[in-house]
């Protein structure tokens, strides 16, 4: 990746916006953002724990900065959300950093109760100081947008109901693919004697991003909205990342790969909305869309694939990887089956490119690379 680095310091066509919130091109802090802030900071004065969730693929650049210096001195458990979508491979040298960082550290998945249960008991150790001394007991929850934060919120729901079932209604979190649905800082009930609250709240981004790729790292994995940055300048980014990486030379062989979770409309749908790449949830799954995705991820796949291994230029060059993604962005509205007189064909090429590496059809990623540190003394 430093190859890439070093074409978004020279402003690869990539890293010409600012990421702030003042009069720069891009401008991700609504007025709910402010405000939330500013509860979560009186908050995090009564917590007894804090679960601060990031993005698996961003361990570092998921972190919102800000927070920081309040989280420092409170109890704290990072949770690495979305694991199935992080490379295995790599994943455990980031547990080794944060053991050389002494902060606690779990990969989750929001959405498995057993993952969760894992989390909670790491919760429940941390808090057993706390617990002989206090009748009630705060954790609250903190992240940026889109890391599943209420995801998480909703499966300690599902754990609480069965550990203890004399409650009785518990309100659960607005879960949504897009950053910014949690707009209220809420507190649920999950245990008794002690009284254990946990406290979700909106995600909430530092009001400027000085990184221009830590900006392009969150907006990729969602945690900026699409149209803030713009769903094509967030697919150059991906193909970047992909090429400098070499990444494509890896899927020669995934041919006989077995895809499930996003379903298309029948191949005859020629529209090509996002809405043909939604995820659904079908009893029993429809076998001709699954078909569908597994074609259109080995199209994709091979049309990278050949596009990389055809390029006879150089990847660590800005002008040359520009020609490449050109090149790309061609081969893959073919591969879409994206009609060539389509004036927005650019776009619907970015907006499928983007839902595929976000589900994880790509494959498993981090994006961060992992810092050279010596370990806290």
């Amino acid at each position: 990746m430093s190859g890439l680095k070093e074409l978004l310091k020279k402003g690869l066509g990539l890293g010409d916006m600012a990421f702030n919130a003042g009069e720069g091109a891009i401008n991700w802090f609504p007025g709910h953002m402010a405000a939330a802030r500013r509860a979560i900071r009186q908050r995090l004065k009564l917590s007894d724990l804090v679960i601060e969730v990031r993005d698996a693929r961003l361990p570092l650049s998921s972190t919102n900065t800000d927070l920081q210096p309040h989280l420092s001195a409170k109890r704290r458990v990072v949770a690495l959300n979305k694991k199935d979508l992080a490379n295995p491979n790599i994943m455990h040298k980031w547990a080794h950093y944060f053991e050389t960082r002494k902060q606690d550290c779990i990969a989750i998945n929001a959405h498995s109760q057993s993952s969760v249960r894992k989390l909670l008991e790491l919760v429940e150790f941390k808090l057993k100081e706390a617990i002989c001394r206090e009748p009630t007991l705060l954790v609250m929850v903190v992240g940026v947008p889109n890391v599943g934060k209420s995801a998480l919120i909703n499966s300690i729901h599902q754990i609480a109901k069965s550990r203890f079932p004399v409650q009785k209604k518990m309100k659960r979190a607005a879960v949504g693919p897009l950053p910014g649905v949690t707009q209220d800082i809420a507190g649920f009930k999950i245990a008794h004697k002690p009284s254990i609250y946990v406290l979700d709240s909106p995600g909430v981004l530092v009001p400027s991003i000085s990184d221009i790729e830590t900006g392009l790292k969150l907006a990729l994995a969602g945690s900026v909205k699409d149209s803030v940055v713009g769903e094509e300048r967030i697919a150059q980014y991906l193909l970047a990342v992909l090429d400098t990486r070499g990444t494509p030379l890896h899927w020669k062989h995934l041919n006989n790969r077995r895809l499930d979770g996003i379903e298309y409309e029948a191949e005859a749908n020629h529209e090509y909305s996002l809405k043909n790449l939604k995820p659904k949830r079908r009893n029993p799954p429809n076998r001709s869309d699954l078909v569908y995705v597994e074609d259109l991820v080995m199209g994709v796949q091979h049309a990278l694939y050949s596009t990389l291994t055809e390029f006879n230029g150089n990847v660590e060059d800005e002008n040359d990887l520009e020609c490449l993604i050109d090149l790309q962005f061609s081969a893959l509205q073919k591969a879409m089956k994206i009609p060539h007189k389509a004036s927005e064909a650019r776009l619907m090429v970015s907006k499928k490119l983007l839902t595929l590496f976000r589900t994880g059809k790509l494959g498993p990623f981090i994006l961060d690379d992992v810092p050279d540190v010596k370990p806290v003394s």
